[in-house]
């Protein structure tokens, strides 16, 4: 990268991780801290935690093809003033009515996919798989970071200075875009980071793209409701005060990050994807099994989010890569659209049904949904073909060549390992899928109306 495209990607990195963070601080003490409010009900908390999630599913494409007409900068500045009018609206209460419209309006701000297009016109082609890979990364960190500093701000300040922090947050953001996030000439339309209104029925109609869209669904309603039960099992059941939470989880996510490398590298290096997911998923359904006769020890406990979280991050970090793989060429950007959309629903749902559940039959009640969703996930997944091993490659086209769109196409489909081909006229570009153990880029160094090809 050059030192535009480093400076570009570590300020929305940042921004989206003081979002994604300001977003999950509350999550693993707002069912603690939540019993003060007016008019509180375990049914209200649980929709307040995911009521979030309903906003982003509903504003998150429409925020990102808007941003075409009237600017990036301008749609993220309105996400965040969003955010943090949200956050403030929070954290001036005692209501949970208003701490739900708060939360609604935090979700509103739906920027994630115009932080993505913004990425795209700031880096070049070749890159954007680093820029996209950081931006990854920075959401990682910043959940885990916010399961250790949200019960610290808890115990420090409360419910409510939790919301300040996060307005916060966004209002450092609204800075870092304004003064270090360069100001893109023009839009660039990437088909990789970037919805397309006439990709989204061949999205939709593939079968591999609907099971994982349903993976990500299923595993963002188990995680938020699992806040629902877990801090008011440790700290009522097993004696563990909430301002000692923060401990509890900081051990259990680095040891459970270390301990799912080893299997991503066997799925992606051994062509054994299918068995880790399966595995993966099998093991998350019996941890969360295992939260239904949590009353015993504090150590049986951590055993148990140990490997729920070793099963959940190696989810989170996989489903991805094969959403990025199994999407049709020059249809990445619309995948990961509608990926994210299903993402959010699940989150809302986790927390709106996991709190009626909550209500009306206890935590028992709570866990064996969570385990009848991941029960439903298992079977959709093994049921899935043994996903494909390609990767993308980009293909700079020559503007003026002798041939023709449909002679180039067919070109290009000749060549071994190429799977499809997808031609964008007014880019002058081809997105292709290849199977890197069958395809040879040094083939395409010998087509005359190729400029540049990059793959990753």
């Amino acid at each position: 990268m050059n030192a535009l495209e480093k400076r570009s990607v570590a300020a929305l990195a940042s921004v989206y991780a003081m979002r994604m963070l300001g977003l999950f601080m509350v999550m693993p003490v707002f069912m603690l801290l939540g019993d003060d409010l007016r008019g509180a009900t375990p049914a209200l908390l649980g929709f307040a935690i995911g009521a979030y999630g309903l906003s982003q599913a509903l504003l998150q494409i429409p925020f990102g093809l808007l941003s075409d007409r009237v600017g990036r900068k301008k749609m993220i500045y309105l996400g965040l003033i969003l955010f943090a009018a949200g956050s403030l609206l929070a954290a001036a209460t005692d209501s949970i009515y208003v701490v739900i419209a708060g939360r609604i309006l935090q979700g509103a701000g739906a920027i994630a996919s115009v932080l993505m297009a913004l990425l795209s016109d700031l880096t070049r082609e070749e890159e954007r798989t680093k820029a996209m890979a950081t931006v990854g990364i920075s959401i990682g960190l910043s959940f885990s970071v916010s399961l250790v500093l949200g019960p610290l701000l808890g115990a420090a300040w409360g419910l409510q200075g939790i919301f300040y922090a996060t307005a916060v947050l966004a209002v450092i953001a609204l800075v870092i875009v304004n003064r270090v996030v360069p100001t893109p000439h023009q839009h660039k339309i990437s088909a990789d980071t970037h919805p397309a209104k006439d990709m989204l029925g061949r999205v939709l109609m593939d079968g591999r793209l609907v099971r994982l869209d349903f993976g990500i669904f299923a595993l963002h309603l188990v995680l938020t409701a699992l806040f629902l039960v877990f801090p008011s099992v440790l700290e009522e059941r097993l004696g563990l005060a909430a301002s000692s939470h923060w401990w509890f989880y900081l051990t259990v996510m680095v040891t459970s990050f270390f301990a799912m490398v080893p299997f991503i590298v066997i799925g992606e290096k051994k062509r054994k994807m299918k068995p880790v997911l399966c595995g993966a998923i099998a093991l998350l359904t019996l941890a969360t099994a295992g939260l239904a006769g949590l009353g015993v020890s504090l150590v049986m406990a951590w055993g148990v989010l140990f490997f729920f979280f070793m099963a959940f991050n190696l989810l989170e970090a996989s489903l991805p890569s094969l959403i990025s793989k199994e999407a049709p060429a020059a249809s990445k950007g619309t995948a990961m659209g509608v990926y994210s959309t299903s993402q959010f629903l699940g989150a809302f749902l986790g927390g709106a049904l996991g709190g009626v559940l909550l209500e009306t039959a206890g935590v028992e009640g709570v866990v064996w949904m969570m385990v009848a969703v991941l029960a439903a996930w298992l079977l959709v997944a093994l049921t899935m073909p043994a996903p494909g091993y390609t990767t993308s490659f980009v293909v700079q086209l020559q503007q003026a060549v002798s041939q023709t769109y449909d002679d180039i196409d067919e070109r290009l489909r000749r060549l071994p390992g190429v799977q499809d081909v997808v031609i964008v006229e007014d880019a002058a570009t081809a997105y292709l899928k290849v199977d890197r153990q069958k395809f040879d880029e040094g083939l395409l160094a010998e087509l005359a109306f190729v400029r540049q090809g990059n793959g990753y």
